[in-house]
């Protein structure tokens, strides 16, 4: 049985150090240790790196949302202020006849 594939350069930035680390450790032992070691290995590195992944997602979706709120509420002031402009008006009008 072949070892592991090395992750690309891009994956890498996405494993946590702890786990490149235990990775060269594993890629170390002999082979009849390396053949138990390494599938569970590799999914315990897929599954971080599609963590990573929906949290980056999650942390971009709040951001978002952030920014959504802050036009809401800008939207709501104005539509507010807006709204008080017309009372005021209608006030003046009711108040001239």
């Amino acid at each position: 049985m072949s070892s592991a594939p090395l992750p690309t350069d891009n994956q890498q930035d996405e494993i946590p150090t702890d786990l490149l680390e235990l990775t060269e450790a594993i890629e170390s032992l002999p082979i009849e240790h390396r053949i138990r070691l390494l599938p569970a290995l590799r999914r315990v590195t897929e599954s971080s790196i599609r963590r990573r992944r929906i949290l980056t997602l999650v942390q971009e979706a709040l951001g978002q949302l952030r920014l959504d709120m802050k036009y809401l509420v800008f939207d709501l002031e104005a539509t507010r202020r807006e709204r008080d402009r017309f009372l005021e008006q209608l006030g003046d009008l009711g108040a001239g006849e």
